[in-house]
């Protein structure tokens, strides 16, 4: 298993306290609630996509966003090497597209067959019927721990529904509760 080391991150300028226990950091990090996207990117002509949790906007002026892509994973490389990317932000009724995405469903295949899309201005596919969607050009990738965090800079955005968001809660898809 590779070291947090092994991915550039500084780990001599950090004091030394106890270590964490990973299952415990994972179950503790599986309370927060977040919404649940799909990043995409385009490469010599094929199309990918990733379910993601980790993403979040950074700066309304320049706009700016960031998700976090696993360093051994496959997008990540790819969005590296296509500086580009988009990110779709998925409703309630989108939960098969997110399992699609994170290979809980039968997988995607790179031309996207059964998933509506269209092309944004990068080249990165946008997927039809989400919440919203920003259309990035990579600013900036930093290394952090196992996974990249991967700054865009937005070239387009757009609001496509006003629906339900889908929510990952504890290791499962939630919805919004109405308030009593």
């Amino acid at each position: 298993m590779p070291s947090a080391g092994d991915f550039g991150y500084n780990t001599s300028a950090m004091q030394s306290y106890p270590s964490v226990d990973e299952p415990t950091f994972r179950e503790a990090m599986r309370r927060l609630a977040t919404g649940v996207a799909v990043v995409t990117t385009r490469l010599e002509g094929k199309l990918y996509g990733i379910t993601v949790n980790a993403f979040c906007s950074v700066s309304l002026d320049p706009p700016l966003v960031l998700v976090c892509i696993d360093q051994l994973s496959r997008a990540r490389s790819l969005i590296a090497e296509s500086h580009v990317f988009a990110i779709s932000i998925l409703s309630w009724q989108q939960q098969f597209v997110a399992d699609r995405f994170a290979a809980r469903a039968p997988l995607v295949d790179t031309a996207f067959t059964g998933v509506p899309y269209r092309i944004a201005i990068t080249g990165a596919p946008v997927l039809a019927r989400s919440l919203a969607w920003a259309d990035c050009q990579l600013s900036q990738t930093v290394p952090a721990g196992d996974h990249a965090i991967f700054v865009g800079a937005v070239v387009a955005v757009g609001v496509e529904a006003d629906d339900e968001p889908l929510l990952f809660y504890n290791a499962r898809f939630e919805r919004l509760r109405p308030r009593s």
